[in-house]
């Protein structure tokens, strides 16, 4: 297990979430003041709300002084959100994320920082064996999924089946050693982290996690399948002697994003 002193930081990147946050946050602050007291910290980083949000995050802030927040008024995606949150890995042992649906509850978090004793990073999967699928996806996302996942696997071979699952936990120093690599701001941000840290020789372990679907998805299967289609290509150029000679055409890529209505790559 992880040292008893170890230090935890959770990131919860969150936009337009004012429906759904508020017990995503109570639960995380009870659960881990009971099992972790002293030593567990949450961060929402707030990107581009138009909701009520912040309010109810500065009212978690209030109940429970475990739960800080920052609020960046441009909507730059899942994964400039937490770009921007991991500059703060240097504050703890082990950083992670999970999404703000409450899809991983506190106790299937709590398993993958317990399994980071003997990797750098560890991530649930909702695919291997044992994990627990409290409400299954619709087979038009699963399919969609198990495509995405056949793409990822031709272009990267890193022989992970849930790249895309939004719980994950890392050491500090990985983090640290590949922030600045990471330049995906849109959900494709976990294919850019990944394959980072393999690139840079640290561990990766995937673990079955426990997982509900919930409901409110902000996932639009046509539109955001397309946004990760582009993003993990243009991430495979990234790491090739041909992104330079493919300057020309960033005003195209801009473009391109705008009309999706996606977050660019972060420069």
């Amino acid at each position: 297990m992880p040292e008893a002193s170890s230090s935890i930081l959770l990131l919860i990147p969150a936009y337009n979430e004012e429906s759904r946050i508020a017990p995503v946050l109570e639960n995380y602050a009870v659960y881990f003041r009971e099992h972790h007291p002293s030593r567990f910290n949450l961060i929402v980083v707030l990107n581009g709300c138009t909701d009520n949000t912040l309010s109810v995050v500065e009212a978690a802030s209030k109940k429970f002084p475990e739960i800080h927040y920052t609020n960046i008024p441009e909507p730059i995606g899942k994964g400039g959100a937490l770009i921007e949150g991991l500059k703060l890995a240097p504050e703890a042992d082990l950083v992670g994320y999970v999404d703000a649906d409450g899809a991983t509850p506190p106790a299937a978090f709590d398993e993958l920082i317990t399994q980071c004793a003997t990797a750098d990073c560890v991530i649930g999967s909702r695919w291997m064996a044992g994990s627990i699928l409290r409400q299954e996806q619709t087979f038009r996302r699963q399919f969609a999924s198990r495509v995405f996942h056949a793409i990822v696997q031709s272009l990267f071979w890193m022989n992970i089946r849930d790249t895309q699952c939004g719980a994950k936990v890392l050491r500090k120093e990985a983090v640290e050693m590949i922030h600045n690599q990471l330049t995906v701001a849109d959900m494709a941000f976990d294919i850019n982290l990944l394959y980072a840290l393999k690139r840079s020789g640290y561990t990766v372990r995937e673990v079955p996690t426990e997982w509900t679907d919930q409901v409110g998805s902000k996932v639009q299967i046509g539109r955001t399948s397309l946004v990760m289609l582009l993003s993990v290509i243009r991430l495979r150029l990234y790491y090739s002697p041909l992104y330079r000679l493919l300057s020309p055409l960033r005003p195209l890529e801009a473009w391109i994003y705008r009309k999706l209505s996606a977050p660019p790559p972060l420069k």
